[in-house]
């Protein structure tokens, strides 16, 4: 899952968020809260299995929902809010972000190699 990175897609309107698995086969449309409104699911991505779509599907919308967070960070930030306002809303960093797009990747289900075995030749 990523915000901002080469291989995903993040865009954010006056009420929704987009957030793209780093796939780019899950697509989620969420609130700035982080309430899924639309859900583009691919083919491919089925093969993931229920659980880790859902999984997936979840932890794009807590992306999502950190993104717009930001952004508000950014527009308070901007507005001349102090940090003081700022630290007691609690909202999220770029670094937050970061922090959960490591983790991610992390404990991504990702094959251990590309390279697979050809039956019946040596």
């Amino acid at each position: 899952m990523s915000a901002d990175s080469d291989d995903s897609a993040t865009e954010v309107a006056t009420d929704t968020v987009t957030v793209r698995s780093r796939s780019g086969t899950i697509t989620v449309v969420t609130t700035t809260q982080g309430l899924p409104v639309s859900v583009h699911i691919e083919r491919s991505a089925l093969s993931l299995g229920e659980g880790a779509l859902a999984a997936e599907i979840l932890g794009l919308c807590r992306q999502a929902s950190m993104v717009a967070g930001i952004r508000l960070r950014e527009q308070l930030t901007a507005s001349g809010a102090g940090r003081d306002v700022l630290e007691a809303l609690r909202l999220p960093t770029t670094d937050d972000l970061a922090r959960v797009e490591c983790l991610a990747d992390a404990t991504a289900q990702v094959p251990v190699s590309w390279l697979h075995t050809v039956s019946g030749r040596r």
